[in-house]
């Protein structure tokens, strides 16, 4: 759960705001991996970039599950016993370790939840959504910015038609 939210939040860092695209991550990326228990690294970041953009045309279809293997190349879990059983540890490859971290996200999330990582349905924002509903039927990143906005152009519309007829 903890690396879904890192996924999504990685996912969110280039929104379009006021009609102008940026990147959350220009100029504040290595505290961003800090605020997110990161390895704080010029490599970390270039990786983390070079990895956002890689997923997201991933989920929006622009590109295929294969693209990301180079982020995860060198990934191991080792097994090891404690009181309790088996515990697990995951050797995350040096300058690479939180793009590693959101591509196995993404896979989690595609094997538990397929279909519920998606792009918002508002052709002007560029952000990403996780749906969580029972009926799988979210389609806004944010029901209060992006919902609202495109249930009152629909409305505008119907009106606007419905008066010139």
């Amino acid at each position: 759960m903890v690396d879904e939210k890192l996924l999504l939040e990685l996912l969110n860092t280039t929104p379009i705001v006021d009609g102008a695209p940026r990147d959350d991550l220009a100029g504040a990326g290595l505290r961003w991996l800090a605020e997110h228990d990161l390895p704080v690294s010029d490599a970390e970041l270039s990786a983390l970039l070079d990895v956002r953009r890689t997923l997201q045309d991933v989920v929006r279809g622009d590109a295929g599950p294969a693209s990301l293997g180079r982020f995860v190349d060198g990934v191991r879990r080792t097994a090891g016993f404690d009181g309790d059983g088996v515990t697990w540890t995951l050797d995350l490859p040096a300058g690479r370790s939180g793009a590693a971290r959101a591509v196995l996200a993404w896979d989690a999330l595609r094997v538990s939840s397929p279909g519920r990582l998606r792009p918002c349905a508002n052709p002007e924002c560029r952000r990403f959504l996780i749906d969580h509903s029972k009926p799988n039927s979210a389609r806004w990143c944010s029901m209060a910015l992006c919902g609202n906005r495109m249930k009152a152009r629909r409305h505008y519309r119907r009106t606007r038609t419905g008066a010139e007829d």
